[in-house]
């Protein structure tokens, strides 16, 4: 009796630590996003961020971020984080914006807090919020000052050779 009420108390622990794991746990990671099915974007190179204003935390704003995606006029992932002087979140905004509202990234110190600000090119980009100058950061996918190359056209190239050989 005393191995089976043993074994009974064994079993409710190990079920109610698991439990209070999962309870406790406030980190989202990749594996919390579901991957999007091309066919249902609403236009071709639609994304999604996370979108909140105000969270509490990083953990509260991904957690009840709404699942749309973004206007067809942005392209970046954006995250503010305010942050206390003993290092805890205060604030967290996320959303959708143009390539303008990312010319600020960084952090500066404002009012007694840190106040982090980045922004990302991809879906779902802005999982994490940016706790430092390493963190606030805007990445890109392309460069954005992608300058196309200028080929010479055909009569250009076929006018230096004949120079060329013409003075050779």
């Amino acid at each position: 009796m005393v191995v089976l009420l043993s074994l009974t108390w064994l079993l409710l622990e190990m079920l109610l630590s698991d439990w209070l794991t999962a309870v406790l746990s406030r980190d989202f990671t990749l594996k919390d996003i579901v991957q999007l099915h091309l066919l249902a974007t609403p236009y071709p190179g639609s994304f999604k961020c996370f979108i909140c204003e105000e969270a509490d935390d990083n953990y509260s704003c991904n957690r009840w971020a709404p699942d749309t995606y973004c206007p067809k006029d942005t392209r970046f992932c954006y995250t503010h984080h305010r942050i206390s002087s003993v290092g805890g979140s205060v604030a967290v905004t996320k959303r959708c914006v143009a390539q303008e509202a990312c010319v600020s990234t960084g952090c500066v110190t404002h009012h007694g807090h840190m106040v982090c600000t980045s922004c990302c090119e991809g879906n779902m980009c802005n999982l994490p919020v940016p706790w430092n100058e390493t963190t606030a950061i805007f990445s890109t996918k392309y460069p954005l000052n992608r300058e196309s190359r200028i080929c010479p056209s055909s009569a250009t190239t076929i006018t230096i050779i004949i120079l060329t050989l013409g003075f050779s």
